[in-house]
């Protein structure tokens, strides 16, 4: 049975205005069975070997069946870009193919803009909201539209989310175990090594230098860490890595989309303070962290400061997947002078609203405070001001910073 996603409404949005939807994410993140949701007929081209030659042979042939057509995993025969394309433009009707793809091609493969004929959708794991874990009463769409709103008490416990973190969003993992689920997460992390790095990269990749690269990564989760401090990282683990190279593999972990960097907000302040551009690190889920790390609930409950961090990347997580849905972005907030805020999120038009994210409740008051410090450099009032908690009561006023628990944060 299919589980509903928060993207659901957008694909069917697109399809409606545009000849050909892209969706992308990572591996195992569920985007054929949400493309098979709404989908007339498919194409699966990572194991059709029939297809994957007719598209040499007679592209068309693949193209033909009732739309929306589903071409699966289309980077595996990236020439049917351009036939989609030239497809899209011949038939002159919205809603003709959805293609998804676990892996984005060199930018040569689409040198062909798509504009006005193919649009891209992103897809990420379940947010807690769709897994069930959030009531959703605290809307982050409401919250940019400036309402005030209010949740009862969230239960979410300290042991629970730590699970939660460790199992992660992957919508295989519904109804397995704790330990099949963190299994199945390192078992992920050592395919990309072994096998994705080739689909996304140009040259061969070192899998050894590439584990390293990845617990470097886990180690610095929710950090503005600089290429130059993972390098570091990495020769202290006795493993040598140029700067350069460093940043080749982090860019092969990007076309894979298993790290998402959370960009820095250029606002316009009512001062002239420097702000730090430097992004915060964040694995598409915060289980590929841990995995990386080889990391269990117990190791994460005897280190709050590191479960601290991966509580914000997870929080992040579901921000981006409910930001999207309103059609805003995430951004983090860091000056030269130490003032901080992890989390920014802005619509189009400039409309935007801040909050922190914090395990603890002795945190809570220096995050208001930050805040407040915050929203006074700016020339343009937030919409919210909140504080992200792990659980307990939920609430957001106008004029006040509030308090949502992440089990009750939704789109």
């Amino acid at each position: 049975m299919y589980r509903p996603r928060i993207v659901d409404r957008e694909l069917t949005e697109r399809l409606e205005a545009t000849g050909a939807v892209v969706i992308e994410g990572p591996k195992a993140c569920g985007k054929t069975a949400t493309a098979r949701n709404i989908a007339g007929s498919e194409v699966l081209l990572d194991v059709d070997k029939n297809a994957r030659r007719m598209v040499a042979v007679n592209p068309a042939a693949v193209l033909e069946g009732a739309t929306p057509r589903l071409l699966d995993e289309w980077q595996q025969e990236p020439d049917i870009w351009n036939h989609v394309r030239r497809a899209v433009d011949d038939r002159g009707i919205p809603g003709q193919f959805i293609l998804t793809g676990s892996a984005i091609p060199a930018d040569s493969v689409t040198r062909h803009t798509g504009a006005g004929r193919l649009t891209r959708l992103r897809m990420r794991p379940l947010s807690l909201f769709e897994t069930g874990q959030s009531s959703g009463e605290i809307s982050l769409k409401k919250l940019l539209d400036g309402e005030s709103q209010e949740a009862g008490k969230s239960d979410l416990t300290i042991l629970s989310l730590t699970d939660l973190i460790c199992i992660g969003g992957w919508p295989g993992h519904l109804g397995k175990s704790m330990k099949q689920s963190m299994r199945a997460n390192r078992d992920y992390l050592k395919e990309i090594q072994r096998v994705d790095i080739l689909q996304a990269s140009e040259k061969n990749r070192d899998p050894v230098k590439m584990g390293r690269l990845l617990q470097s990564l886990a180690r610095n989760v929710a950090t503005p860490a600089r290429i130059s401090t993972l390098v570091t990282d990495i020769r202290g683990d006795g493993t040598t890595m140029h700067r350069n190279t460093a940043a080749e593999y982090l860019n092969v972990l990007q076309r894979l989309m298993i790290v998402e960097d959370q960009a820095a907000w250029m606002p316009h302040l009512r001062s002239s303070t420097t702000l730090r551009t430097t992004p915060v690190r964040h694995f598409v889920d915060p289980s590929l962290a841990v995995a990386a790390l080889g990391a269990t609930p117990d190791k994460l409950l005897n280190d709050l400061n590191f479960f601290g961090f991966l509580f914000e990347s997870m929080v992040i997580r579901d921000m981006r997947i409910y930001a999207q849905a309103a059609d805003a972005e995430v951004f983090h907030y860091r000056e030269e002078s130490g003032l901080e805020v992890d989390a920014i999120v802005e619509t189009p038009d400039g409309c935007w609203a801040a909050f922190e994210v914090k395990l603890g409740e002795r945190w809570v008051d220096e995050a208001i405070e930050n805040l407040r410090r915050m929203a006074g450099r700016m020339k343009t009032k937030p919409k919210a001001l909140a504080v992200i908690v792990p659980n307990g009561y939920g609430y957001v006023r106008d004029g006040d910073v509030g308090i949502i628990p992440v089990g009750a944060l939704g789109p």
